[in-house]
Order: C-alpha cells, then sequence, then structure tokens
C-alpha cells in the first residue's frame, strides 16, 4: 500500500524529467559573418569554428563562446564550415565580435583568400619598394 502511493506520486515527476530531457534543442548553431570594404565572404552562414589572430594573441570561436570585442592583427583566419571543409583568409587588421546570440562579425581592413595571394609578387613589389627608400635622402622626397 505505502509503495503504490509512492508511485503514484513518483510517476509525475519521471515524466516531467523526461519531457525536459527530450526537449533539449541540438547542437548550438553559430551565425557568421565576414566582411571588407570590397567584399563579403560571408554572410550570417552556419559554421562550425572560426579560428583568428588577435592583438591578445590567437584564438578559436565556437558556438556558444563567451561574448568578446577583439581587434585583429595581421594574420590567417580559418573558417571551419559545417561540412568540414576549411577556407583561410590573410587579413590585414580589423576587429572581430562575437555576441551572446553565438552570432558573429568579423571586419577586415583588408582581407584575401590565401589561394590568391602570389608570393613571388609580394616579395617582388617588397624588394622594389626598399629599393625606392633606399634611394631617398628624407621622407619628403617619397611624397
Amino acid at each position: 500500500m505505502m509503495a503504490a502511493r509512492f508511485l503514484r506520486r513518483a510517476l509525475p515527476v519521471l515524466r516531467q524529467a523526461r519531457s525536459y530531457a527530450e526537449a533539449a534543442s541540438g547542437a548550438p548553431q553559430m551565425s557568421f559573418t565576414f566582411a571588407s570594404p570590397t567584399q563579403v565572404f560571408f554572410r550570417e552562414a552556419s559554421v562550425k569554428q572560426v579560428d583568428v589572430p588577435t592583438l591578445t594573441g590567437a584564438f578559436g570561436i565556437l558556438p556558444a563562446h563567451v561574448p568578446t570585442l577583439q581587434v585583429l592583427r595581421p594574420g590567417v583566419v580559418t573558417v571551419f564550415s559545417d561540412d568540414g571543409s576549411s577556407a583561410k583568409y590573410f587579413v590585414s587588421s580589423g576587429s572581430i565580435t562575437v555576441n551572446a546570440d553565438s552570432s558573429v562579425q568579423l571586419l577586415a581592413e583588408e582581407a584575401v583568400p590565401l589561394d590568391q595571394l602570389d608570393i613571388a609578387a609580394a616579395k617582388a613589389n617588397l624588394e622594389k619598394a626598399q629599393s625606392e627608400l633606399a634611394g631617398t635622402s628624407d621622407e619628403a622626397t617619397l611624397w
């Protein structure tokens, strides 16, 4: 008799606990926007992870990351898509904002996909600029 009374009281609690477990949502999503003044790379895209270089160090951003605002330093941003693929971009500077709702905005001064960078052309331009700089006597002649 006492066992029956205990079961009657416990059964609604067991049903309620089960409904809470079934109502839990799936994996959290991250909405990612990445743009420069000349191009939009991602617009509210669902991504798995974003790795960024900042003035305080490089770090990875996952869904449900703590909200933060950081200044980007020159380096490589890696974006991992939900399908497992990744894309890498060189950024010169900018800012990244991580919001409490798992939305992320990355605004870069300049950004270029790594596969579009020409190392030989960059080295040639650097050598040309350094030789022009060495051939001047003061700053006024550069302009």
